[in-house]
C-alpha cells in the first residue's frame, strides 16, 4: 500500500499535514527557539533572548504566546517577586526535534563550500 503524499496536487497546502507542520516550525525564530531549548532544557526569558541575540523582546514574547498555544512549550511561572518564568519544550515540541535533527544532518551533508579564490 502507497504511502499518502502530504502535499496533493490543486489542494492548499495549507490545508494539508505539510502545511501544518509548517505551521509549527516555520518562521524566522521557531526552529531557533526550539534548537535553544532543546539544548538547555529549561531556561528563563532573558537566557532565551541572549542565545537568540537578534530577537526583540516583543517578537520572542509573541513567539513563546504562540508556540505554548500550539502545545510546543510550557511556560511555568512561579509565584515571586520578581517573578520567575521558565520555558520548556513539551512532549509535543520535543517530537519535532526529529525532525530538525535531520535538516541539521542534511545540511551538513549538502552545504556547499565556498569556491577556492585563484591567486
Amino acid at each position: 500500500m502507497a504511502e499518502k503524499k502530504c502535499s496533493m496536487t490543486g489542494v492548499d497546502i495549507t490545508d494539508t499535514d505539510f502545511g501544518y507542520t509548517l505551521s509549527l516550525i516555520g518562521g524566522k525564530y521557531r526552529m531557533i527557539i526550539m534548537y535553544w531549548l532543546s539544548e538547555h532544557g529549561v531556561v528563563r526569558y532573558n537566557e532565551l533572548k541572549r542565545m537568540i541575540g537578534t530577537i526583540s523582546y516583543k517578537t520572542l514574547s509573541v513567539m513563546l504566546k504562540e508556540m505554548e498555544a500550539d502545545g510546543i512549550v510550557v511556560r511555568k511561572e512561579y509565584p515571586q517577586i520578581p517573578p520567575k518564568v521558565e520555558y520548556s519544550l513539551s512532549e509535543r515540541g520535543a517530537s519535532l526535534m526529529p525532525l530538525l535533527d535531520m535538516m541539521c544532518r542534511w545540511g551538513a551533508q549538502n552545504r556547499k563550500t565556498q569556491p577556492e579564490r585563484s591567486s
